[in-house]
C-alpha cells in the first residue's frame, strides 16, 4: 500500500447571473438563428458583444447581424474531449472572426482529423436542434463547402453587418451555467496518517518540535513555527466549540435537513480548531464553550458529526486562543 493516500475529487456548482441588454440580445438571437455583435469605436464590430468597448472602455449598444460563416483565424487540436465539451469525439478549438465581424469567437470544429483544419479555412456555424439562448445553441462549426466558401474574405469578411434593434419576443434575461473541476488530490503523508487513524477511530495531530504546538490535521510543517513535524500525537475524541455558524441553505445532494450547525471544534490536546456538523441537539441552543464528542456510523472513515456530552461548558479562557 502506498504511504500518500489519493482520491478522486469533484467541486460542482450552478453559477447564476442576470443579463445585461447586450448579453441578452446576444444569446436571445443565438436561440433565434441570428449572431449579433455591437459596434465600437472606429467602426470596428466586436463578436461575442461586449458591453464596453475592449479600447476605448466606453459603453457600446449599437447592435448588428453578422454572418453564420466565417474564416478560422487560429486552432488547437483537442484528442481527448472531456465531459461537459461541445463535441464528444476529438476537434479542434478555433477562433472564427465571422463574416462582418473584426474580432474572433471561440468554439469547436467538427473535423476528422487535424490535417483537415488550417488557419484560414472557411467554416459556418451548426446550429443546435434545440436551442435555448445559450452559447451552446452553436453546436459547432463545420468546414463550409458551400460554393463561394473557401477564400479570403474582405475586411468585414464576405458580408457586411446589418443594423439590428436586439429586440426579441421573450428574450433570454438570465443564465445558470454550470461549474465543475474535476482533480485527483493527495493530502501528502502527514494527512494520508491522518485519515488512517480517523478510520480506526482515533484523532492524531503533530507536536511542533519548537513551540511545542499539536496541530489537527496536521500539515507535516508547523505554520508559526516553519520547521517539519513529525511527532504524532492522539488528541480527543472530545472537544470544545470555539464558533460556529448555522447553515440555512441546503446544498445539493447533500442529506441533512436544514437549519443545522457547522462549528469548530477544538479537540482536546489540540493548539488548532477543526470543523464539523453538531448533531443530537436543537441548532438554536448550540453555544460557544459547548463540549462535544464524535459520533461514528456504521463503517464510517470520519466522525459523521459531533454531539454534547452532557459535561459542563468549557471556561471562555479556556479556548480563547483557538477562536
Amino acid at each position: 500500500m502506498s504511504e500518500v493516500l489519493t482520491a478522486p475529487l469533484v467541486v460542482e456548482f450552478p453559477f447564476t447571473r442576470s443579463l445585461g441588454p447586450v448579453q441578452s440580445a446576444f444569446l436571445t438571437g443565438l436561440r433565434e438563428r441570428a449572431v449579433l455583435g455591437v459596434t465600437a469605436g472606429e467602426g470596428r464590430v466586436v463578436v461575442p458583444p461586449t458591453e464596453y468597448d475592449p479600447v476605448t472602455a466606453e459603453e457600446i449598444r449599437d447592435l448588428v447581424e453578422v454572418g453564420s460563416a466565417g474564416t478560422v483565424t487560429t486552432w488547437a487540436w483537442n484528442p481527448s474531449p472531456r465531459r461537459g465539451q461541445p463535441l464528444a469525439t476529438p476537434f479542434a478549438w478555433v477562433l472564427v472572426r465571422l463574416d462582418g465581424a473584426d474580432t474572433a469567437l471561440l468554439h469547436a470544429l467538427d473535423a476528422p482529423g487535424p490535417d483537415a483544419v488550417r488557419t484560414g479555412m472557411r467554416v459556418r456555424i451548426r446550429w443546435a436542434a434545440q436551442r435555448t439562448g445559450a452559447i451552446t445553441d452553436i453546436a459547432c462549426f463545420e468546414p463550409d463547402d458551400s460554393p463561394g466558401g473557401e477564400g479570403e474574405p474582405g475586411p468585414h469578411g464576405t458580408a457586411q453587418p446589418a443594423p439590428h434593434d436586439g429586440e426579441f419576443t421573450d428574450p433570454v434575461t438570465g443564465i445558470t451555467a454550470p461549474a465543475r473541476l474535476d482533480y485527483t488530490y493527495a493530502p501528502g503523508r502527514a494527512q494520508s496518517r491522518y485519515l488512517r487513524a480517523l478510520a480506526d477511530h482515533k484523532t492524531i495531530g503533530e507536536r511542533c518540535p519548537s513551540c511545542r504546538k499539536v496541530y489537527v490535521p496536521p500539515r507535516g510543517a508547523c505554520p508559526t513555527c516553519g520547521v517539519a513535524t513529525d511527532t504524532q500525537v492522539e488528541v480527543g475524541p472530545r472537544g470544545t466549540v470555539t464558533t460556529f455558524c448555522i447553515v440555512n441553505i441546503k446544498a445539493k445532494n447533500l442529506d441533512i435537513e436544514v437549519p443545522y450547525v457547522y462549528a469548530h471544534i477544538a479537540l482536546d490536546g489540540a493548539d488548532l480548531a477543526l470543523h464539523a456538523r453538531i448533531g443530537g441537539i436543537p441548532y438554536d441552543r448550540v453555544r460557544m464553550g459547548l463540549r462535544v464528542e464524535p459520533v461514528w456510523t456504521e463503517d464510517g472513515r470520519f466522525p459523521d458529526h459531533y454531539r454534547p456530552t452532557g459535561e459542563p461548558d468549557a471556561d471562555y479562557d479556556s479556548y480563547k486562543e483557538l477562536i
